[in-house]
């Protein structure tokens, strides 16, 4: 069973919620009339879901408007951009004059030699034509969250122009409720077991986000085929990885930087001793935000506080006690994810 955070800025039902309709057990409409009307009078409540949004009624291909996500992400995000690489790239980094004032992973600063050689291996560092050229870009984020489980969403995730995964997440098995299309996958070398060749496609893009220089330099070794370095992980990454160089690349930090300072609000100064590490969602929510049109979400949320037995993915047992030793604040980023849903901003596919 899902939760869903609600509270009196949510009073309109049509901020969560298609208005077309859903199917639902009996009895659900003076339950649902009792929690509105409660909550709408000021009390916070964890809203218990059983169910999942069908979303079989949207066609993805009327969705897009050009420019529509820049300029209402302009107006929650300071200083909002996107002149900015996506990816990390030499000619920006390393042929100018251009310094980083942060190190990883907010910035590049002290390790730009290892990139130059990283950068230099790969080869590739821009955007797929096929999506470059694109009009106008249709984009999901896919979590990892247990509501995707049992969703039958396979078919409409497949239909964005950009499927964005995160992690380890699995796609074989699970097709009918997360796709199979995978375009890129955003990880970090810790959370990077998994079958590249069952849970991703030929030309998916394997798109690394540096916490710190020994990621960059496991990412170099494996595809240069060194000798492997068994320290500096806090769990030991794949010492096997079959990936082709140029499907590799680097998220710029300047994604990160965006996401602590603008999405989460937490402040950089000095940064040495910034505690916040967004998860990966949440960068590439933030990313997205600065790269498509259209911005939708799936599989994002976890249950309330006090459910120490619903899992957290749809794929395996973990619960909610695993994030406690990481540092995440999921209190934060769910404040911050439901702030971009009220303003339309993204959109959610399954329950928050």
């Amino acid at each position: 069973m899902g939760a869903q955070v609600l509270d009196n800025e949510s009073c309109h039902q049509s901020s969560f919620y298609p208005t077309s309709k859903m199917n639902r057990k009996p009895g659900w409409k003076a339950g649902a009339t009792f929690l509105m009307v409660t909550f709408c009078f000021g009390t916070l409540w964890y809203l218990p879901v059983e169910i999942y949004l069908p979303r079989s009624y949207v066609d993805v291909r009327d969705l897009c408007s050009p420019g529509d996500v820049a300029s209402k992400a302009a107006v929650l995000i300071s200083n909002y951009s996107r002149n900015h690489p996506v990816f990390l790239q030499l000619s920006d980094y390393f042929w100018v004059e251009k310094h980083s004032l942060y190190e990883l992973p907010y910035g590049t600063k002290g390790s730009e030699e290892l990139l130059l050689k990283f950068l230099a291996l790969a080869g590739h560092y821009h955007v797929p034509n096929q999506i470059e050229r694109l009009q106008c870009r249709r984009c999901v984020v896919v979590g990892n969250g247990h509501r995707l489980k049992n969703s039958s969403l396979g078919n409409i995730i497949n239909k964005y122009d950009v499927v964005i995964r995160l992690n380890n997440a699995p796609v074989h098995k699970y097709e009918k409720d997360v796709g199979s299309k995978t375009s890129m996958r955003f990880f970090y070398p810790e959370s990077a077991d998994f079958d590249p060749d069952l849970d991703n496609n030929p030309n998916t893009l394997m798109v690394l986000i540096p916490f710190k220089s020994m990621d960059i330099k496991w990412m170099k070794i494996i595809l240069n085929n060194e000798k492997r370095v068994r320290k500096g992980f806090w769990k030991m990454p794949p010492i096997i990885w079959d990936v082709e160089p140029q499907n590799t690349r680097i998220l710029n930090p300047y994604y990160m930087e965006v996401t602590v300072t603008k999405i989460l609000g937490s402040e950089m100064k000095p940064p040495e001793k910034v505690k916040v590490r967004p998860t990966t969602g949440m960068l590439a929510i933030t990313f997205a935000l600065h790269f498509c049109d259209v911005v939708h979400i799936a599989g994002f949320g976890y249950p309330a506080s006090d459910n120490e037995k619903q899992p957290i993915h749809y794929y395996e047992k973990v619960t909610l006690k695993s994030m406690a030793v990481t540092e995440h604040n999921i209190t934060m980023e769910a404040l911050a994810i439901k702030k971009l849903l009220q303003h339309r901003v993204i959109q959610n596919l399954t329950y928050f």
